[in-house]
């Protein structure tokens, strides 16, 4: 262990708030509201704040002198995790919409589902002093974003809920969604029903699935895993996985894929494939080519998440005491066609 004068910080590693307390002679809570240009500071404790930062690089970026003059980034950051998914931009739109009516603008970062380029993404916009965090996680434990929390910034976690922290959610009912495509092919008389699903780690996918296994199980239905794939989290991995299914003997008389990239692969290798009978269908997700081609869907509404996360970003904002909030939002089965196929009559 180093020894360091007293009222200095170690600053071997990268400097915290922590740290930056420290020197400041302040409380954390003190610090952060100093650097979050928050009122109830007084002008001393702020300008020991705004010292203490600068001698320690707290602010490595055009943020700081930004800071040092009083102004703040009136922005609200969004982390995706596939910008190329539709999903994301229908998301966004409906954030920016909401954040508008508090006169704060939207920053899109994207992640690529890597764990590591999230997080790096997430201090670097805590860094500017964006004035919260709305994410679509790509991590398993989120306890990490404790240390933004700790510094004032609101996170609400979209499409995949908190796990290991306590943090305002909005989710769809994907339990409800995916019963609700089962008992859906079920009811046409399907039996061998196949689920293309994404990465098995991924919350929303096991959901979807729960749901799904419950309404098979509830039907009689017990050998429903030998037609689940998962990992199509592309469209060419989704083909993959419809090709082997459609190769086996026992081939499924229904696909239900997980989500709209997973259904755009189921889609396009039934076309390209053209089996007799053709397998019914349904996807996950309200793609807007579902109408056109005749695709029955679990319709959710990203944009109305996104309108709802910024509703309890922006009210984290005005009282970042009030008790956390999870908003399920419902799905609705939307039949367009391929779901009310028949299942073939056994030989």
């Amino acid at each position: 262990m180093t020894n360091q004068p007293a009222g200095q910080a170690d600053v071997t590693r990268r400097p915290t708030l922590t740290h930056v307390a420290e020197l400041a002679g302040v409380s954390l809570k003190t610090a952060s509201r100093a650097l979050g240009g928050e009122p109830y500071v007084s002008a001393a404790k702020r300008e020991r704040v705004f010292a203490a930062a600068q001698q320690l690089g707290y602010q490595r970026n055009a943020a700081a002198s930004l800071l040092a003059r009083g102004q703040l980034f009136d922005s609200v950051g969004l982390i995706t995790s596939d910008l190329a998914n539709p999903f994301y931009p229908a998301l966004a739109k409906g954030l920016e919409d909401e954040l508008r009516t508090g006169d704060l603008l939207l920053t899109v970062a994207n992640s690529g589902e890597s764990p590591e380029i999230e997080w790096s993404l997430a201090r670097n916009l805590a860094d500017r002093q964006t004035k919260a965090l709305i994410v679509a996680s790509a991590m398993a434990d989120h306890t990490v974003y404790r240390e933004l929390q700790d510094r004032g910034m609101p996170v609400v976690f979209v499409d995949r809920p908190a796990q290991q922290l306590d943090a305002d959610a909005v989710v769809f009912d994907n339990i409800g969604g995916g019963r609700a495509a089962a008992l859906h092919l079920l009811s046409a008389g399907h039996r061998r029903i196949s689920f293309i699903g994404d990465y098995d780690w991924l919350p929303t996918h096991r959901d979807r699935l729960a749901g799904m296994a419950d309404a098979l199980e509830s039907a009689g239905v017990t050998d429903w895993r030998r037609w689940v794939r998962t990992g199509a989290h592309d469209v060419a991995a989704a083909r993959a996985r419809v090709a082997e299914l459609l190769d086996a003997q026992d081939a499924p008389t229904a696909f239900f894929a997980g989500n709209n990239r997973a259904l755009l692969g189921v889609v396009e290798e039934l076309i390209y494939r053209a089996p007799d009978p053709l397998p019914a269908v349904v996807g996950f997700d309200n793609v807007e080519w579902a109408r056109v081609l005749g695709v029955t869907v679990v319709a959710d509404d990203p944009e109305e998440m996104g309108r709802q996360a910024g509703r309890l970003a922006l009210a984290r904002l005005t009282d970042r005491d009030r008790p956390t909030e999870t908003i399920v939002l419902p799905t609705t089965l939307v039949s367009h066609g391929s779901g009310e196929r028949r299942a073939p009559a056994p030989a």
